[in-house]
């Protein structure tokens, strides 16, 4: 008998399309091309929380994808980059696609292909549709490939950069395994507090599957979204992109549309180099004014001092200091926290001189021997026996949540009354508050029983606060202190982490005599892990300088931490990993940025410190 040789019911042949609209079609998931799915998909994303997006699993043709995958593993070199916002593995110039040959089809076939499709009219329409988003460019192709491996991350942004519109990330994990979650590298949604204030905890999240796409409308100030840290030894490959509004000839082009939508909307970056955030920031930047008395009397004392000379050689000796500048009760309170080496003329005089040639001193071992080992004792049974709160809304008193996340998050004692930041109206709430730090006080209101390691802190924190420490710092460093801010801080793995900021000067001292022109930064770092040396799992506090962009970037492909440092590390000026009972003492100015990079899920603990800073001014000696 003979058998008929064409398959029959699913197994009939695909009709091959003859038209170019029907081959992209036919390399996409038929369903979206289904009025209905595009319908009930609009509405999907205009309900969704916390600001429209959407997400369509098998988008497209299953055996494309593979063939895309596999050339980007045998084709694409990747470079592992770092910054103060993301660990990321990157392709080429900043993982552009539109910077390779896309005329060697041989090399990237399938790829290619791929790019294609995406910004074909056909499939830009539907995403137009069922975003809300307007006519979107096919000839500004925007597209990046990346790669997350395990500690691999990007922090909270927007993506307002140039002309986006739409933004999507297309995941390629490995097809045959699922993603998942305890993985981590998912994407994850912030509401918005106010607008260009995202709310600490994210609302939504999407654990990634291979031939899944997410995408949502660029809104400014409100499209906030991170990579959590992906946890395990497994690639989460990504091809990320965005459309763009309609270049000059396109569809959609209106005259001086992309202009006025670069003009009005501010990126990530902008923003926290504004002053729009800073009611909405916590902990405030405010630094203490010290009464004009004390300030004096600083100066006067300074006054007194012998000059500390640049040696010609190394055995010329410096003049030792003059120790009548602290009280034998002075003295003695020192002793109490300080250890024994620090306070001897001699060790003063060396801690002088190696501050005065660069700037910057490290002081190991600061805290004396008593001092330290309660501290490291009470600090290490609460990492092990208390739980952390990793929610803002479980955030107990006296601890607060650092806010907003798009510039850093961590938690913090500033010696205030305690504010929850639970929900929105708290924060608007405090926004004019006008209480001043007051440790004493705060101290005194704590059940001890149950915040002994909190009290402890805060006597550290006070004693940063004392005059005798500060107539100490003024010994060691030759700086007269004109103000403080004082803060407590709890780095949490795979949670916390400060973004690159510039110095911001304190109108408060506007009217002080004098040029005060830098901020003396001190960090007393309190963190009682070790592993932290290699840099692997961040928390390093890293100064660098601030280098200008050139003029002639490209705009659009200029990501939210354009302030990195550089693949050299030319730019890097000190990086100090979290340590034991070391106090870091930086004199900075407007050119150096500063940052505590993202503590990593693989940290042995959360990174301890306090922190402080004092607007200085030098001391003439010829003007007394």
């Amino acid at each position: 008998m003979k058998r008929n040789s064409a398959p029959s019911g699913d197994q009939q042949p695909k009709k091959q399309p003859t038209n170019e609209v029907g081959k992209v079609k036919s390399l996409f998931n038929a369903k979206i091309w289904d009025p209905k799915f595009q319908k009930d998909l609009r509405q999907e994303i205009h309900d969704s929380k916390p600001y429209n997006w959407g997400t369509i699993r098998d988008l497209v043709d299953d055996d494309l994808l593979r063939a895309v995958r596999k050339e980007v593993e045998t084709q694409i070199h990747f470079t592992k980059k770092e910054t103060d916002i993301y660990k990321v593995n990157q392709s080429g110039d900043l993982a552009n696609l539109s910077g390779l040959d896309w005329e060697d089809l041989s090399r990237l076939p399938n790829l290619c292909k791929l790019r294609e499709i995406l910004y074909s009219e056909v499939y830009r329409d539907v995403i137009s549709y069922v975003t809300g988003a307007g006519k979107l460019s096919g000839s500004k192709m925007d597209m990046s490939i990346n790669t997350y491996t395990k500690g691999c991350h990007l922090l909270t942004h927007d993506d307002v950069i140039g002309s986006r519109r739409v933004s999507f990330i297309l995941y390629l994990p490995d097809p045959n395994t699922r993603w998942k979650d305890h993985y981590g590298g998912g994407l994850r949604l912030f509401p918005s507090i106010v607008a260009n204030v995202p709310h600490s905890d994210h609302s939504a999240k999407l654990v990634p599957q291979f031939n899944q796409i997410a995408f949502f409308q660029v809104q400014p100030g409100f499209s906030f979204h991170d990579v959590e840290e992906v946890r395990v030894n497994r690639h989460r490959l990504s091809i990320q992109g965005w459309y763009h509004i309609p270049q000059e000839g396109e569809k959609g082009y209106i005259p001086g549309e992309e202009e006025e939508w670069v003009k009005t909307n501010t990126s990530t970056l902008a923003q926290l180099e504004s002053n729009v955030l800073q009611d909405y920031e916590f902990p405030k930047g405010e630094r203490d004014v010290l009464p004009p008395h004390q300030i004096k009397h600083f100066e006067n004392l300074l006054h007194n001092q012998p000059a500390n000379q640049e040696a010609e050689n190394e055995a010329t000796e410096q003049p030792l200091p003059d120790m009548r500048f602290l009280t034998k009760e002075e003295m003695k309170f020192l002793s109490s926290f300080v250890s024994p080496e620090y306070l001897t003329p001699e060790g003063i005089s060396r801690l002088q001189t190696q501050f005065l040639e660069k700037s910057h001193l490290q002081i190991e071992d600061f805290l004396n021997d008593e001092r330290s080992d309660l501290l490291k004792k009470l600090i290490k049974r609460d990492e092990f026996e208390k739980d952390c709160p990793y929610e803002s809304v479980n955030v107990e008193r006296p601890w607060k949540t650092a806010m907003p996340p798009h510039k850093w998050r961590y938690l913090y004692i500033d010696g205030k009354s305690h504010e929850n930041f639970r929900n929105e109206q708290d924060i608007l709430d405090n926004l004019n508050n006008e209480e001043r730090p007051n440790y004493v006080l705060l101290k005194q209101t704590l059940d001890k029983s149950k915040h002994d390691t909190e009290t402890e802190l805060i006597t550290v924190a006070e004693f940063l606060q004392s005059t005798a420490f500060k107539k100490y710092l003024a010994l060691v460093t030759l700086l007269s202190p004109i103000s403080e801010q004082v803060l407590i801080r709890r780095f949490r793995p795979g949670k916390d982490f400060t973004l690159a900021t510039q110095l911001n000067k304190n109108a408060l001292l506007k009217d002080v005599e004098g040029l005060v022109d830098a901020v003396l930064e001190g960090t007393l770092c309190l963190t009682p892990s070790n592993g932290w040396e290699s840099g692997e799992v961040g928390g390093y506090e890293l100064y660098m300088d601030n280098q200008e962009e050139s003029e002639n970037m490209d705009k659009d492909i200029e990501d939210a931490a354009v302030y990195k440092s550089d693949d050299t590390g030319d730019a890097v000026l000190i990086n100090k990993p979290p340590s034991w009972n070391s106090l870091n003492l930086v004199l900075r100015d407007e050119s150096v940025l500063q940052f505590i990079k993202y503590v990593s899920w693989s940290a042995k603990s959360s990174r301890w410190d306090i922190t402080a800073q004092w607007d200085v001014k030098a001391v003439d000696g010829d003007d007394k």
